[in-house]
């Protein structure tokens, strides 16, 4: 399993190509491209994780760009953070937004609308959405997708940091007991 996910991977992964092709981008390039932010060492990839956690739930469009951009200051390792966006896809939005609404809510103590009410407030005219949108969804749900792209970008920093730990750890014990370890 894991190498079928390192190799999808290593295929999808941005390379420093990639970001040295994008014309608009050639301005900051070389702070993108910098050496240190596309190694993989212990403190850049949980960053990264947590990074694209954050930017993956909270930015609808362009989100690659985005965490490579935000790679910077945060001195994520910048692959990582691009790749790790990729969390939201067309599969997973819709229940990341609904579980956010519902988070948001609840943060909100707003009280959960069933389909009668949601029936006799939601007008077919245009105004009648916006209200609604403006109203009961918008507010619960900028909550909730702070609130879960913060706690995914904790948990994702902490996976990745222990995931890093046990891996060298993993590598040790080998070179320890003198077997080989393909990677």
């Amino acid at each position: 399993m894991f190498d079928r996910i390192r190799a999808w991977s290593q295929k999808n992964m941005p390379t420093r190509e990639t970001f040295e092709n994008i014309r608009w981008l050639r301005p900051v390039a070389h702070r993108v491209l910098r050496p240190d932010l596309w190694r993989f060492h212990r403190r850049s990839v949980p960053r990264g994780v947590a990074l694209g956690v954050l930017v993956g739930v909270l930015v609808p469009v362009a989100q690659t760009v985005f965490a490579a951009l935000f790679a910077l200051p945060a001195r994520a390792n910048v692959p990582v953070a691009a790749l790790t966006t990729f969390i939201t896809n067309p599969l997973t939005t819709p229940a990341i937004w609904a579980f956010s609404i519902w988070v948001g809510r609840r943060i909100l103590a707003l009280a959960s609308i069933d389909a009668g009410a949601l029936a006799n407030q939601v007008h077919p005219q245009a105004m009648g959405w916006m209200d609604w949108l403006v109203h009961d969804v918008g507010p619960a749900l900028a909550v909730g997708l702070i609130l879960v792209s913060l706690i995914g970008a904790t948990l994702g920093y902490l996976l990745a940091a222990f995931g890093w730990r046990w891996w060298i750890g993993h590598k040790w014990r080998h070179r320890r007991h003198g077997h080989a370890l393909h990677v």
